[in-house]
């Protein structure tokens, strides 16, 4: 198939452009290179880079008509990742991300629903972000689905949830794809906005699509220098820099963390799939780390050491815990995930050592949040 790939000179994009490569397939991306993604000179970016040559590139944006059309042309399926992403900045950009990730998204499905292009499949990178705060039980009144966590309590230090009819500790479930839809940011706004855009447009032009809710993805190639990427890549490049780590909340905060390879290869399983398929699907590892975990392994495989504090302080919009429910993800696309998070850390932070220590820009961000009260 020819495949084009928005946001595919991205983490997960070029990953995934070169494994399709590599299956017979030709890709052509769309990327806007984006200066937070790709640095101050984005045509060295080492993501670029590594698709360069070997796929028809296009630099351009989802919010551009004529890029979309010259994008589309003679493509045989989507796979739809451009979008800005960040929870805590989504909360002061929101034009942003409403322009770039509904309204690129709105404006792909337009073109492809008017044009009647011959496309026979769509993907969408969706996210865990659409859960909120996911799935909780009581032992006596079963599960519930609780709404973002109440500013008071949070300042109390009250970070856990009770359940809200005995008033007891809750327990966080896996959370299942037929979960409530309660994101806590504009990020996950627009992302549950994508997904139901593009699984409601294309199941009226009959063209099969999956929207992949993915969770934490991690790996080699993520970028380093981004303040709002993923917590790895974040906490890395702060102790290469000899600088502390803050730890919000209790540190007990947890998250699903996923490698690239297991992202690229459940993707190509959506891809390449002749199921007829209109559902959104979970991509996780299935299992809950907590965040003092993910500072103390990574301190101890880039063998140094640097002060870590567990602040309390918190950001609106963040989740207390998710990890997925990859039930729909091995019964659909017979696929369960390989890469346990040891032996993904242990080479990401290969591949961390082996590039240059990049300047750390995570204090700026935090001071973009605490101007706007949105960290606490």
């Amino acid at each position: 198939m020819k495949i084009l790939i928005t946001g595919g000179a991205g983490f997960i994009g070029s990953h995934l452009s070169l494994a399709l490569i590599e299956r017979g397939h030709t890709v052509r991306v769309l990327d806007n290179l984006s200066k937070q993604i790709h640095g101050d000179d984005p045509e060295k970016s080492p993501l670029l880079q590594k698709i360069k040559g070997k796929v028809d590139f296009i630099r351009g944006s989802v919010t551009s008509e004529n890029d979309l059309r010259a994008a589309l042309q003679s493509v045989d399926a989507i796979v739809h990742l451009a979008a800005e992403t960040g929870t805590g900045q989504s909360m002061y950009e929101v034009h942003r991300y409403s322009e770039v990730n509904s309204g690129g998204t709105a404006l792909l499905l337009d073109i492809v629903a008017n044009d009647k292009l011959p496309i026979k499949k769509m993907i969408v990178a969706s996210s865990r972000a659409v859960y909120g705060e996911g799935k909780y039980s009581c032992g006596e009144h079963g599960y519930f689905y609780p709404q973002s966590r109440d500013l008071a309590e949070l300042e109390k230090q009250h970070f856990d949830f009770s359940c809200p009819v005995c008033g007891k500790n809750a327990s966080v479930q896996p959370t299942d794809e037929d979960s409530r839809l309660l994101p806590t940011s504009v990020y996950g706004v627009s992302k549950l906005n994508q997904e139901q855009m593009v699984l409601t447009v294309c199941r009226s032009l009959d063209i099969p699509a999956i929207a992949f809710r993915y969770q934490n993805v991690y790996g080699p190639g993520q970028s380093l220098s981004n303040p709002y990427t993923g917590i790895l890549s974040i906490f890395s490049t702060r102790i290469r820099n000899d600088k502390g780590l803050n730890i919000f909340e209790d540190g007990k905060e947890s998250r699903d963390f996923v490698f690239i390879d297991d992202v690229v290869n459940a993707t190509l399983l959506g891809v390449e799939t002749t199921e007829h398929i209109f559902e959104p699907i979970n991509v996780g590892s299935g299992v809950a780390t907590d965040v003092s975990t993910i500072a103390g392994k990574l301190q101890q495989l880039l063998k140094k050491k640097v002060d870590t504090k567990v602040t309390g302080q918190f950001r609106i919009g963040d989740i207390r815990h998710n990890y997925a429910d990859i039930t729909k993800l091995q019964k659909i696309l017979g696929y369960t995930p390989k890469v346990q998070i040891e032996e993904g850390m242990e080479s990401f932070v290969k591949w961390v050592l082996s590039e240059e220590i990049q300047k750390d820009n995570y204090e700026r961000s935090l001071d973009e949040l605490k101007k706007r009260g949105l960290l606490k």
